[in-house]
C-alpha cells in the first residue's frame, strides 16, 4: 500500500489534486495510470481511497470513492525534547518516534542546549514522509520552540509529567509509573542534560523524575526510548 498525505482534505470532498511532485512519483514511478487506486490520508485519522481520474505528471486527480475514520491511540504522548547539536540526530528521532507512535512534539531551549534554533519546515516533511512510510494516520503536532522555563508555567494539560535526567538522586522507573491509557508529557534534556535550577522547577511543577535504564542515553535515543516505552506498555496491555 502507498500512502499520499494532503491536510486539507475533509469528509465532505470528492477529488483530489496532487502537488507536482506526488504526481510525478505516481506517475513516473509508481507507473499509476487512469482508473488505478491510490490512498490518501489528511493526518487527522481520515484514510480516504481514490481512483485516478488524470494521470497527469504535473497534476494528477483522482475521485475520492469513501473514506473511513480510523480508531486513535488509547493514549496521547507529548514529548518535549532539546534539539541536539546536530541536526540530523533530532530528525531522527522525528521520524522514528512518527513510526513508534506519538502526539505532540515540542523543541525545549534548556539551560545547556548547545542548539537555539530549528527548521520547522524541514522538520515538517521529516514527519510528514515518516507518516506515509509507516502507514498511520495521525501526524504529531510539531510545536515552535520554546524556552523551558515558559514550557513548565504555560503546560498545563491534564497529564502524568515525567522529566528524564541524570542528576544523582531518587528517580523512578517510568514502567512503574505510568498509568494506562492515560495523557503524557515527558521532558528529555540536551546533551548537557538539565540544569539542577531546571529539574528543580519541573519537580515542583509535579513532573516525576525517571530514569530510562541504567545507559547514559544521547538526547534522541532517551526520546526514542521512552517514545517506545509507552507505547510497549500498550501493547501489551
Amino acid at each position: 500500500m502507498q500512502l499520499f498525505y494532503n491536510p486539507q482534505l475533509s469528509k465532505t470532498d470528492k477529488t483530489v489534486l496532487f502537488p507536482k511532485e506526488e504526481s510525478r512519483h505516481i506517475v513516473k514511478v509508481l507507473r499509476k495510470k487512469e482508473g488505478d487506486q491510490v490512498f490518501v490520508t489528511n493526518g487527522k485519522g481520515l484514510l480516504f481511497t481514490a481512483v485516478i481520474t488524470q494521470a497527469n505528471h504535473n497534476k494528477c486527480f483522482a475521485e475520492i470513492t469513501e473514506y473511513q475514520e480510523t480508531e486513535a491511540r488509547k493514549y496521547k504522548l507529548h514529548l518535549a525534547v532539546a534539539p541536539t547539536k546536530m541536526n540530523d540526530r533530532f530528525e531522527w528521532f522525528l521520524e522514528k518516534a512518527t513510526e513508534i507512535g506519538i502526539d505532540e512534539i515540542t523543541p525545549i531551549i534548556c539551560d545547556h542546549s548547545e542548539r537555539t534554533k530549528v527548521k520547522l519546515n524541514r522538520f515538517e516533511r521529516v514527519l510528514q514522509s515518516a507518516l506515509k512510510q509507516s502507514l498511520h494516520y495521525r501526524i504529531p503536532v510539531l510545536n515552535a520552540p520554546i524556552s523551558f522555563e515558559k514550557f513548565i508555567e504555560e503546560n498545563s494539560a491534564k497529564a502524568q509529567k515525567f522529566i528524564a535526567h541524570c542528576e544523582e538522586g531518587h528517580r523512578k522507573s517510568l514502567k512503574n509509573q505510568v498509568e494506562l491509557n492515560k495523557s503524557y508529557t515527558i521532558l528529555i534534556g540536551p546533551e548537557g542534560d538539565f540544569s539542577p535550577a531546571e529539574i528543580e522547577k519541573a519537580l515542583n511543577n509535579n513532573y516525576i523524575p525517571i530514569s530510562l535504564g541504567n545507559s547514559r542515553l544521547r538526547t534522541e535515543t532517551a526520546a526514542i526510548v521512552a517514545c517506545h516505552s509507552i507505547a510497549f506498555m500498550h501493547d501489551n496491555d
